[in-house]
C-alpha cells in the first residue's frame, strides 16, 4: 500500500495503520530501530544522501525509521503535509521559534498558554531581539490590534491551559493571513481526534506527545506539523543541526498511543463532562471551566469547532488556595501531578505548579486564581473519581 492511500481512510484506521513500511522481515508490529547510524552502499551513495539528492537514512539525529513512522502517522491524522518529531513539546515550540524568527521580528501570543511557553518568548527569544506581545485569547480584536508590520506569527493554545477557554481558530487565521503572517495552534488538549486546526486555517500545529498521544505517562516528546515548504525550509534545518531529537523508543511508544487515541479521547470526554456537571452542584465550587457546560462562555464555539469537549476540567474553589490545597491533599486515588492526558486522573494547583514561575501580575492577567484546581480526567469509573474528591469539597 502506498503512502497516499491512507488519505482515503478514516481517522481510526490511520491511527492504527499509517506510517508503517514493512521491512523484509514482514513484521506485523512496527519495529524499533535502535541505531545511531546507517550503512551506505558506496561513497557515492553516502555523498548523495548527505546532499539530499537521493532519499535515505543518514543519522538518527534527524532520520530514523521508527520516528519517521510516527511522523507520517500523526501528519495523516492532523491532515497536514509533513510532521517532525522532537524530544519534548517545549523542544517543538523552540524549534518553531528558532526556525522562523530572527532579530527584529515580532510575535503575538495568547496570555493563556503553558507557563514555560510564556517564559520561552519572554526570557529567551527576547534575548535575541524578538519582541512578544501577549493578548487575551478570546479577544479577536486584541489580536488584530497587536499585529505589527514585523509580526512573524500568532501563537495560541486552544483550549487554553488551565482555564479551558476556546479561541476562534478560523477568525484568527483570517486575521493572520490578512496581515501576511502565520497562525500556530498548539493542539495538545484536543488532539486530531477532537479538533482539526488545518481545516480551520492554521498554518502550523504543535503537539506535546507526552500528553494524550502517549496516554499513559510513559515518555516525553513533541511534534510540529506544517506544509512541506515550512518544514523543509525552516524547521527541518534546525532539527538536523540542533539535535532536539525524539528517540526511537519514545516514537514507538507514541505509535502505540496513537492506535488507541480515538477511543481514549471519547472516553476522557465522557468522564470529564460528567465530572464538570457534578462539580457545578458542589457548594464550595465557585465556578467550573468546561466547554461542554452551557455556562461556558465559548460553549457554542466549542460545539462547532470541536467534535467533543475534551478531558480537562478546571474549577475555582470559594476559599482560595487553602481550600484548593486541602482538596488536593485529601485525595487518595487521584494522582497529584502536573502532567495531563493520562488514563489515570491527575490533579494540580496551576498557580503554584504549571504557572508558578510566572509573576503574580502575569497570573492575574491570565485569570489564574489561587483557588483554581485543574483535573485531567482519566478513565477510572466516574463514581470513584467523584468519591475521591468529595471529602475535600465538604
Amino acid at each position: 500500500m502506498t503512502d497516499t492511500d491512507w488519505k482515503d481512510y478514516s481517522l481510526e484506521t490511520q491511527a492504527i495503520r499509517a506510517g508503517h513500511h514493512r521491512t523484509s522481515e514482514d513484521e506485523h508490529s512496527i519495529p524499533i530501530f535502535t541505531t545511531s547510524s546507517y550503512v551506505f552502499k558506496s561513497a557515492e551513495d553516502a555523498a548523495l544522501r548527505f546532499t539530499g539528492k537521493i532519499p535515505g537514512n543518514i543519522y538518527s539525529r534527524f532520520t530514523n525509521p521508527t520516528v519517521n513512522a510516527f511522523q507520517e502517522r500523526l501528519a495523516f491524522m492532523e491532515k497536514g503535509e509533513r510532521c517532525l518529531a522532537f524530544s519534548s513539546g517545549m523542544a517543538a515550540i523552540m524549534a518553531v521559534g528558532m526556525g522562523l524568527l530572527k532579530a527584529g521580528d515580532h510575535v503575538v501570543c495568547s496570555r493563556s498558554v503553558f507557563g514555560n511557553t510564556v517564559l520561552v518568548f519572554q526570557n529567551y527569544f527576547a534575548k535575541f531581539g524578538v519582541e512578544t506581545d501577549f493578548v487575551d485569547l478570546i479577544d479577536t480584536a486584541a489580536w488584530e490590534a497587536a499585529i505589527k508590520p514585523n509580526t512573524r506569527f500568532l501563537f495560541l493554545e486552544t483550549p487554553s491551559n488551565p482555564l479551558i477557554e476556546i479561541a476562534d481558530i478560523q477568525a484568527l487565521a483570517d486575521i493572520a493571513h490578512a496581515h501576511n503572517t502565520l497562525l500556530i495552534v498548539d493542539n495538545c488538549f484536543c488532539t486530531p481526534v477532537l479538533q482539526k486546526p488545518f481545516e480551520l486555517g492554521a498554518d502550523i500545529v504543535i503537539h506535546s506527545a507526552t500528553k494524550y498521544i502517549d496516554g499513559q505517562g510513559r515518555c516525553v516528546g513533541g511534534a510540529v506539523i506544517a506544509s512541506d515548504e515550512i518544514i523543509e525550509k525552516y524547521i527541518y534545518p534546525y532539527l538536523r543541526t540542533g539535535g532536539a531529537t525524539m528517540s526511537p523508543f519514545n516514537a514507538w511508544v507514541f505509535l502505540s498511543g496513537l492506535e488507541t487515541l480515538v477511543i481514549r479521547m471519547k472516553a476522557h470526554c465522557d468522564n470529564a463532562f460528567e465530572l464538570a456537571k457534578w462539580l457545578e452542584q458542589q457548594a464550595n465550587v465557585a465556578k467550573v471551566h468546561y466547554p461542554g457546560l452551557t455556562s461556558h462562555a465559548q460553549h457554542d464555539l466549542a460545539k462547532t469547532q470541536q467534535s467533543h469537549f475534551g478531558g480537562i476540567v478546571s474549577f475555582e474553589l470559594v476559599a482560595g488556595k487553602d481550600q484548593a490545597w486541602k482538596l488536593i491533599d485529601s485525595t487518595r486515588m487521584i494522582s497529584i501531578t502536573a502532567n495531563l492526558g493520562d488514563v489515570k486522573t491527575t490533579i494540580t494547583h496551576p498557580a503554584t505548579t504549571t504557572h508558578g514561575r510566572l509573576s503574580a501580575e502575569a497570573r492575574a492577567a491570565a485569570g489564574i486564581k489561587d483557588g483554581l484546581v485543574r483535573i485531567s480526567v482519566g478513565l477510572e469509573a466516574i463514581e470513584d473519581i467523584k468519591n475521591d474528591l468529595i471529602k475535600g469539597l465538604t
